[in-house]
């Protein structure tokens, strides 16, 4: 059922690229070149394979990193590691109840009050479907597999799991069902209660939902994605807002006949910023007292790909946005909260493509870069000057 979902998914947004207008064009600006320095990693126990780095994060003073450990029989096992100053690195105790969970490539982390939650999943059984777990931090520091029945994440409604956020309110998790956009909450991210068919959050007459992240904000939460109306191949920009995870409030986004949906979210001061996709490029959208605006637009897309935001963050009044044009990964930063957009070097080139990623963390003015280029991965950190230029390749509000 998921492949299939994901598969129609697809193909809609390939036509809907191929019909859009042109991204916007650079006005030669220079990028921002950080003076990266490498960190390293160290090897997680068990037999030797290529590291694979998919999702990191930070608060109260701990950094944490996830992925997993492929070996050259096509095995893989969960990895994470931590860091109390985000310069030396240790890796965390995984402690697997399940026969998939011992599997698991830990794709999403999620940190409140310092502690780590995790999404991991490693596709099989008769189906080929993924089989998704969650971690919680236990007392003693390991990454614990929670157990859960097959249909909390699977069965014949599943579609995909997401994105998981820690916050004041507890825990979520975003992601889809065959009744279009779902969650899943926790008080304590030791069991997740799904959120299925809930009014305004799923499918109905308005079109089908998809949902992609969420981020925790006063009062609650706030989650976005794109509606797919009736009889339309593009999405229109959609967020919603709850206070509990299980009750939602939709708010569809003034849109085009563009394709356009909001991938990634973050609060960053008193403002929510969510960048997605504008057509063939990349675009931001602010919501200001429960006004959304679209904002700033910048980079291309390759028609023929898909296109993707991999993480959006917020520190010291700047934004890092990660994307994936479809041929190669970027990093982009804007300093007005979206307004305008200015691309960042990279330490080296990195391939789009399932086995590569990039995952980024800012507290302050320090930036830390997690690439995986399907080779060998990296981590590097920096120090970003808070006044730096922005490159105005904004589309501006409609």
């Amino acid at each position: 059922m998921a492949s299939r979902w994901s598969f129609a998914v697809l193909v809609v947004l390939a036509a809907s690229l191929v019909a859009c207008d042109p991204a916007p064009s650079s006005t030669g600006e220079q990028p921002v070149r950080p003076a990266w320095q490498q960190l390293t990693l160290p090897s997680p126990p068990g037999p030797p394979g290529r590291v694979l780095l998919r999702d990191a994060t930070a608060c109260a003073g701990r950094w944490y990193a996830v992925g997993g450990v492929a070996d050259a029989d096509g095995g893989t096992r969960p990895a994470a590691w931590t860091s109390l100053d985000g310069a030396t690195w240790a890796v965390v105790p995984i402690v697997a109840e399940s026969f998939y969970g011992r599997q698991n490539v830990l794709s999403a982390a999620g940190c409140r009050d310092g502690a780590l939650a995790a999404v991991g999943a490693k596709t099989g059984g008769a189906h080929g479907n993924p089989r998704v777990s969650t971690w919680r931090q236990g007392p003693d520091g390991a990454l614990v597999e929670v157990s859960a029945s097959f249909e909390t994440y699977g069965g014949p409604k599943a579609v995909n799991v997401s994105r998981l956020v820690g916050g004041p309110p507890g825990w979520l998790i975003v992601g889809n069902r065959s009744s279009g956009a779902a969650a899943w909450v926790s008080p304590d991210a030791a069991d997740f209660a799904l959120v299925e068919g809930a009014p305004e959050l799923a499918s109905d007459g308005g079109g089908i939902t998809w949902a992609f992240d969420a981020t925790a904000v006063p009062g609650g939460w706030l989650a976005v994605g794109g509606v797919l109306p009736g009889g339309r191949i593009d999405r229109d920009p959609v967020a919603w807002s709850s206070a509990d995870g299980r009750s939602w409030r939709r708010t569809t986004l003034p849109g085009t006949d563009r394709y356009e949906e909001l991938q990634r979210v973050v609060l960053t001061g008193d403002a929510v910023v969510a960048v997605g996709l504008r057509g063939t490029a990349f675009g931001a959208w602010r919501r200001d007292d429960d006004r959304w605006v679209a904002v700033g637009g910048f980079a291309g897309a390759v028609p023929s790909r898909v296109p993707s935001v991999d993480a959006l963050v917020a520190a010291d009044g700047r934004l890092v946005a990660a994307i994936s044009d479809g041929t190669s990964r970027a990093v982009w930063t804007s300093v007005d909260r979206g307004g305008s957009w200015r691309r960042m070097e990279l330490p080296g080139p990195v391939p789009a493509g399932v086995d590569g990623d990039v995952a980024v963390v800012a507290v302050g003015r320090r930036l830390w870069i997690f690439v995986d280029d399907g080779v060998r991965p990296a981590v590097w950190t920096a120090e970003v000057p808070a006044d730096g230029g922005v490159e105005r390749r904004g589309e501006g509000p409609r």
